[in-house]
């Protein structure tokens, strides 16, 4: 037996499980209530605290690391920047205006006597000459008034004429009694009451002689107002307007009446536009205009300022300056009337250094501004932001000209900043935004 145990293999045993007893369910009509049964080895006590443990440390740390990550990404130092090049191009500095065409000379026919429009001799559009007869106003009550002017003529020259010879027989009488009174014939009486008698007479013709004068302008009065009854055209032209029928009676009181509205030269216009009191300094006479006309949406007409008028027109506090452009009309396409949307080109440049407006009106927060001074922040390759302090010029809708400063060609001008969601918006493929889609 010792034999037989001394051979066995030395190899290591393993310890039976233990044997506890626990209670289990046990079949309907069975009789015992506990039965043995081998439980294997569980996990120690230890090691099953430890597990929250660390999922709770895991989970901590995933939070801080997506709140750094946001943090960096709202960041305005370590953020992205958005940028335009400064670059060189053309500027055109423009003024906006609304106006009305008008002719260049524009002549108002009007009568200066009242009465019933005996005929009318031109209609709208009539091309007529100076001295040509537009209408005549019935003339019988003008030329009644020239007759009546006419016999009162007769009679202050008939007057005057009994006048003069009043005055030769006073003369004659002056002269009796002088030669009388020197021979002591007659009392020094009577040659006084001959020589008032004489100046009696002169008086006389005096006033003969400017009844005379005043027939003679009531005549030339009346023969002025008849000749009025024809309206006639002043000027060579273009009948714009007629405001009068035949039979009408006009009557010109205080204000003479307008018959006629005549366009010297039809080929030349002239826009009156109204321009704000912020943009007139810059308009001068000589500049370049263009503008457009409902009546040709697409096509520019181009004139000159040829006037800058100083005498403010106020509407409802908003004060404007009339400014005339000139244009040619050759093919007559502008009309008398017609509303004009105008540009007028104030200044120039070609090949200008200029920086986008956008990065003008930029502010980088947290630093304080010089409204005094303008500056553009430039971003460097390296990451950098810098200032650059510049002087401007010339400005259009999109650009400002560089006049001097630190500013260069290729510099990239900040705009604004990108946030987190701008550049998640920019790197992802279409279809895989975030946020809710429109369909």
């Amino acid at each position: 037996m010792e034999s037989d145990h001394s051979k066995q293999d030395p190899r290591p045993t393993t310890r039976p499980a233990p044997v506890v007893l626990a209670p289990v369910p046990v079949v309907q009509g069975q009789g015992h209530a506990q039965v043995p049964v081998r439980v294997g080895a569980g996990p120690l006590p230890g090691r099953k605290r430890r597990i929250p443990l660390l999922l709770a440390a895991v989970g901590l740390l995933a939070i801080l690391a997506l709140g750094l990550w946001h943090w960096w990404s709202n960041d305005p130092v370590a953020g992205h920047y958005k940028t335009l090049p400064v670059d060189r191009g053309p500027i055109t500095s423009l003024v906006t205006a609304t106006g009305a065409v008008s002719p260049v000379i524009s002549v108002q026919v009007g009568s200066q006597v009242s009465g019933k429009i005996a005929k009318l001799y031109a209609d709208f559009n009539s091309i007529v000459r100076e001295g040509q007869v537009l209408a005549s106003i019935d003339q019988k009550p003008y030329q009644a008034k020239v007759s009546q002017a006419k016999a009162a003529l007769k009679s202050a020259k008939a007057t005057l004429a009994k006048a003069r010879n009043m005055l030769a027989q006073r003369t004659l009488e002056l002269d009796r009694m002088a030669a009388l009174r020197e021979q002591q014939f007659v009392a020094q009486s009577d040659l006084d009451l001959s020589r008032t008698n004489y100046r009696d007479a002169e008086a006389q013709v005096d006033l003969s002689q400017a009844q005379v004068d005043q027939a003679k302008a009531t005549l030339s009065s009346a023969e002025l107002d008849l000749g009025y009854t024809t309206i006639i055209s002043p000027v060579n032209g273009t009948v714009v307007s007629r405001n009068v029928e035949e039979g009408q009676t006009v009557v010109a009181s205080f204000q003479t009446p307008t018959l006629f509205v005549i366009a010297q030269d039809l080929t030349r216009m002239q826009v009156i536009a109204n321009v704000s009191e912020s943009d007139i300094g810059g308009v001068s006479e000589g500049t370049s205009a263009d503008f457009r006309v409902d009546a040709y949406p697409r096509e520019f007409f181009h004139g000159v300022v040829t006037q800058v008028r100083n005498a403010p027109v106020s509407i409802q506090n908003v004060v404007t300056y009339d400014v005339i452009i000139s244009v040619e009309n050759p093919e007559l396409k502008l009309k008398p009337g017609m509303t004009a949307n105008i540009t007028i080109v104030t200044a120039r440049n070609e090949d200008a250094l200029r920086a986008p407006n956008a990065a003008l009106r930029f502010r980088m927060p947290g630093v304080p501004v010089d409204r005094k001074t303008a500056q553009l922040w430039v971003l460097e390759p390296t990451g950098r932001v810098r200032a650059a302090p510049i002087s401007t010029g010339i400005a259009d809708s999109l650009f400002t000209e560089i006049t001097t400063g630190e500013a260069r060609e290729g510099d990239a001008a900040i705009v604004g900043i990108a946030s987190a969601e701008d550049n998640s918006q920019e790197k992802l493929p279409p279809g895989f935004e975030f946020g809710p889609k429109m369909r």
